[in-house]
């Protein structure tokens, strides 16, 4: 009998010890953190590596030659204005400005301390249909897990040929694929996305580019307020305008 019971406690630990493998084993990686760009120090952190991109389609590159003849001499840009630069722009360009990730299982957020930049990457259920998804600069996001691997699809993105690198049409569609490639050489995470996007109305082939980021740690972002100093720029201009000075 107390063999019996012995065999019965030994095959219920190893049962444990098996669910609790399997649960692990399901569990995907937590990319919860601030990020910045991956490199040492010395050379201020490396950017996204990228092949030279595919040529754009003729009326595209008018478009893009048109915008870039008519800002030129001005250098003006949507950061001048308080605008976001938008998918995949926002999310090649963090890392000098840094990015935090706040990963729940339902929803990932990841925001760019430049222009506070927001993205919301929605899961299974929490996806909203399609016809209730608002374009926008940064699109729509949806994401999943493959392993190890987080997949976000985005679409739903607006013209856009003001991105230096990246300009597309509304048609554009991003796959992005993150995961953690080990750790640099002051022992930091390391998180690596490979970013795909095709835009049939712009390029003639898939625009394909990779961005590595390491983990700050116990970082945080700090507020940019790009439109806070356009207002006091404006409360200066009325006050000047009125012979008075600023309250």
């Amino acid at each position: 009998m107390q063999n019996f019971r012995g065999t019965i406690k030994l095959a219920l630990a190893a049962s444990a010890v098996g669910l609790a493998t399997l649960a692990s084993a399901a569990s995907p990686p937590d990319f919860t953190g601030v990020w910045t760009n991956a490199g040492r120090p010395a050379l201020g952190g490396t950017t996204a590596v990228q092949a030279p991109p595919p040529p754009l389609k003729p009326e595209a590159k008018a478009r893009v030659d048109a915008y870039q003849a008519l800002v030129s001499k001005t250098g003006d840009t949507p950061g001048g204005v308080c605008l976001g630069t938008g998918m995949p722009g926002s999310m090649l360009g963090s890392g000098g400005y840094p990015m935090e990730i706040i990963q729940r299982p339902e929803q990932i957020t990841i925001v760019y301390e430049a222009h506070n930049e927001t993205r919301r990457v929605y899961f299974g259920d929490r996806n909203a249909p399609q016809a209730d998804r608002v374009p926008g600069r940064n699109g729509y996001s949806s994401g999943r897990w493959e392993g190890d691997v987080l997949v976000v699809e985005t679409d739903n993105l607006t013209d856009n040929v003001d991105q230096r690198n990246t300009p597309h049409s509304d048609e554009a569609k991003i796959v992005e694929r993150y995961q953690l490639e080990g750790v640099d050489e002051q022992g930091r995470r390391v998180l690596v996305a490979e970013m795909t996007m095709t835009d049939p109305k712009f390029y003639t082939a898939p625009v394909k580019l990779t961005k590595r980021w390491a983990q700050v740690p116990n970082g945080r972002l700090l507020p940019y307020e790009c439109n806070e100093e356009q207002w006091n720029d404006r409360l200066e201009q009325l006050a000047t305008q009125a012979g008075v000075s600023v309250p």
